[in-house]
């Protein structure tokens, strides 16, 4: 009896055309076609500057995420993973390469901008929420900040293990 292995998520940075642009097709049907964001705001001048993560479920993508730097500062973003995908630990793994690249890459400070409802998840992963409820692209937002000793890891949150895989 001959036993077939499922494909394992694995989260890479992007590195060639092809996968950009998976990484966007992935965008666009998340943020666009399903939450209405205007495809014009979708895309903008960051993902030129940006490092760009992409999650595979095998040879499939079904996952991304972008880091941009600015002067010590790593602001996560455009986390975007396929309906089908959600719940399986796809956005798990890309905010934990998405953490440790930013921190690779001399990040000091990291925070993001969380649609409202699911700001339990990146609470879940040492996030804190600073400020008031704002709009972005009609979608309700949090500020949100890594935690202060910056590992993600304050008291009663369980930190995210590492398991990303291939170097940032």
């Amino acid at each position: 009896m001959r036993t077939t292995m499922k494909p394992q998520i694995t989260v890479k940075r992007v590195s060639s055309e092809k996968e950009m642009e998976q990484a966007l097709r992935i965008r666009i049907r998340v943020f666009v076609r399903e939450q209405g964001v205007p495809a014009e705001i979708e895309l903008d001048d960051d993902d030129k500057r940006a490092l760009h993560l992409l999650a595979c479920l095998g040879e499939r993508a079904v996952g991304t995420a972008r880091i941009v730097m600015r002067g010590g500062q790593a602001k996560i973003g455009r986390m975007a993973v396929l309906k089908s995908h959600r719940r399986k630990k796809v956005g798990k793994k890309l905010l934990t390469r998405a953490i440790m690249t930013a921190k690779k890459h001399g990040a000091r400070k990291i925070y993001l901008h969380a649609q409202v409802a699911v700001v339990a998840f990146y609470e879940s992963a040492g996030f804190r929420c600073v400020g008031p409820v704002f709009d972005e692209a009609g979608i309700a937002h949090r500020k949100m900040v890594l935690g202060r000793n910056g590992d993600g890891n304050r008291k009663g949150v369980q930190p995210l293990s590492v398991i990303a895989t291939t170097e940032a």
